[in-house]
This record gives structure tokens, sequence and C-alpha cells, in this order.
């Protein structure tokens, strides 16, 4: 092993990074930071500072950090200006939150003067991609620990063993193995995929989902709600100003409420190979609709196809874990000047699993012209013979093609 003086783990507390950082001091042999990020998983973390206090890590090397506001702010939103979908579903709920997570380890590694980061993620799946080309991006010389791509702690078997011969404090019910699936959760989203969700033909049990109710258990009764907008981004819910996060925890409660969000998909890795997850992303859902819905009153017909197009791309970015790329900040600029006019109000119900958007309106900024697009006497505002000429200078090239087909 290359020399490491000191190593910032992302730490969460769990069997597999608890293991992990005992694999470090071993391994290693060096001192271990800890870093605990608060991204709204809905876990106590103090535990996980009492867990690594057990485990020989000074108090001054233990960081925990509320970062939901963050999050919310430099993240959600900025990707959901961008209208953000991969492969037609899938809101990024975990891809979001991996750029944050990289960028504080770094920014502890620099305080702390370590010269190595270390993440739990799996040498098949996409966080390692996210994780690491955050740090390259950021500190440039960092080295990288990733102990599932170097040990032979390949089952949970070997790592409870491993656990038990170091005497690794385990929670009972992860000892025991009781949930089938392995999960992620943030203020965005939960995710849900291996065990049993490994057979894609496999139905999940209602049972699994966390936060939203099943549709057919929802309410009978339709709510409306309304959003407001400035600049693209939610500033308050039903007339109630809001931080960013409080209002990704408002939409969240409210969706989960109604069964909105859930996804069940084969999405494509970046590493190469499919992988079938479940997703509940209720606020997101939410948001997503709306924010389509105030665009479409306010945004230029060419502005917004133009944002339509760039979409997958940006969305691709995110997936692949590119957000502190010079590509992704210029599209990043593009997206937010877009923006400037994404001002007013948006009507929304829901209903039993759907979100459908009942009315939106701008005092400022609409380009819906009633004076125009009225079926009504419109007093000369709309001349329908121009379309006439329109129509033909847009046929023309139709026309001579077919003439010379019948010659």
């Amino acid at each position: 092993m290359s020399k490491v003086k000191r190593v910032v783990l992302a730490y969460s507390g769990g069997l597999d990074t608890s293991v992990i950082l005992k694999w470090l001091q071993d391994i290693y042999q060096c001192e271990v930071v800890t870093f605990t990020a608060d991204i709204g998983q809905g876990e106590e973390l103090e535990p996980a500072r009492k867990k690594a206090l057990q485990l020989g890590i000074k108090k001054q090397n233990i960081f925990i950090e509320d970062l939901r506001e963050e999050f919310v702010r430099d993240f959600v939103f900025p990707m959901f200006r961008a209208n953000a979908v991969y492969e037609g579903e899938y809101l990024l709920g975990t891809s979001i939150a991996r750029p944050l997570i990289a960028k504080h380890m770094i920014e502890i590694a620099q305080k702390t003067g370590a010269d190595a980061i270390a993440h739990g993620a799996t040498g098949k799946g996409n966080d390692q991609v996210r994780f690491e080309l955050g740090a390259y991006a950021l500190m440039p010389d960092v080295k990288v620990i990733a102990p599932w791509r170097e040990w032979d702690l390949l089952s949970r078997e070997k790592l409870l063993a491993y656990a038990d011969k170091h005497g690794i404090p385990v929670d009972f019910k992860k000892r025991k193995g009781t949930s089938p699936y392995s999960m992620d959760a943030n203020m965005l989203h939960i995710s849900y995929e291996g065990g049993v969700l490994e057979d894609p033909n496999f139905a999940p049990e209602d049972s699994m989902w966390r936060i939203t109710v099943s549709p057919e258990k929802a309410p009978n009764k339709p709510q409306i709600i309304e959003l407001e907008y400035k600049k693209g981004d939610i500033v308050a819910v039903d007339g109630k100003k809001m931080s960013p996060a409080q209002v990704l925890a408002a939409l969240n409660e409210l969706g989960g409420k109604h069964g909105i969000g859930r996804l069940d998909m084969v999405e494509n890795r970046y590493v190469g190979m499919k992988s079938r997850g479940c997703y509940e992303t209720p606020g997101g859902t939410i948001m997503l609709k709306a924010h389509r819905a105030m665009e479409s009153l306010t945004l230029d017909r060419e502005v917004l196809a133009l944002k339509d197009d760039l979409m997958p791309r940006y969305a691709r970015m995110v997936y692949n874990g590119y957000w502190f790329t010079p590509e992704r900040k210029l599209l990043q600029g593009l997206i937010d000047a877009s923006q400037e006019h994404v001002n007013g109000a948006v009507r929304l119900k829901l209903y039993k699993g759907t979100v459908t958007c009942v009315g939106r309106s701008s005092k400022r900024d609409s380009l819906f012209d009633t004076k125009i697009v009225t079926f009504e006497d419109d007093a000369g505002a709309y001349n329908q013979k121009d379309a006439e000429g329109f129509i033909k200078l847009n046929a023309l090239r139709l026309r001579i093609a077919s003439k010379l087909k019948r010659s």
C-alpha cells in the first residue's frame, strides 16, 4: 500500500463504513478523519459520532455537518431549473447528492491536512465515479481509496466476521439483515436496489415503499396546492414563504400523502451494465410538473425547445458524475439565464399518484397574449390572411419535390 498520512472517510456509521474505518487503520496504518453528511436521510447521526469514538477516532477528527439547505439550494434547485430527467424517468436523487459529499470531503481534507479520501462505493456502481470525479476536480493530487476495489470482504458474511473479529459494534437489525434491499436516502428521494430487486420481473411488495402511500390508499379527495416561483425556483407553498429545504420537505409530505413519485425502472449505469432500481421522489415529481408549467407560460418557444434539446445531455452529466466540469458549469449558466423571467404561480391538483396542473399565472412575465390567441373577435390583433403565405413558404420545398417525383 502506498504511504498515506491521513484519510477522510465518508462515514455513515453503518456496517460497511465501520468496517472500512478499521480496515484503513490496519491496512494503510493512517490517521482516519470521518465525515458524515446530513442531507435529509432521516436518520439520527449522533450514533455515528459515538461509534467513531469507540473505534479510536479523535474527537477533533469527527465531522458531522447539516447540509440540507446547501443540498437543495445549490444542487437540487439548479438541476430542476434544467428539468433534468435521466432516460426519460429518473429524477437523479442519488446522483445529485454525490458531488455535494465530494465537495465537503475535499474541504475537510484541506482543513485537516489529509492527503487521501475514502468511500464505501462498490466497483460495480456509479457512485465511485461520482465521488472520485468530484474529488479530482477539486483536489487534483488527492489519493482515492476505494476498499471494495481492493479487499476480499466481498460478502455480508465476511463483513460481519471482520466486525466480530475486531470488536466493531453492529446494529442488531443490520446483523439479522432484515432489509432485502440496498437503500439510499436524502431529501430528494429514497432508492432501493439489490436483493430481490435484481430480478427485473419481480414486483416489489407494497411494504418496501417508505415515504409514499400506495395510490390506491391515498385520499379519495384531491388536494389543490399553489407554488410561487421566482427566477425558476419555488419560494412559497400555498402562500407561505419557505427556504429551499423547507420547500422540498413540504412537497415531500404532500406528495407522499397522495402516493406521488414512485418509480420502478431498469437504467443504464455509466460503468456499462443495466441495473434495476426503485425510487420514491414525491417532492421532485411535483417540482418537475410545476416548473414545466411555469416555463410554458413565460419562456420563448425556441428557448424552451433549446432547453429540451440540451436536457438529456445535462441529465447524463449529473448521472455520470460530471457536476464540477466546465461543460456542466457552462450549460448551467445558459439554463440559469433562461430563468430570469420564470416568475409567477402554478396551481396543481394532487390525486392518487398523479400531479395535474390546473392553473398558471405570471403578472409580469407571461407571454400568453389573450388578444392574439382568442377565438373571438381580436379587433385586428392578428391577421389570419398572413397564415396563407406562411404555409406556402413552408410548403415550397415539399411542392418542388412532389413535382419532380410526378415527372
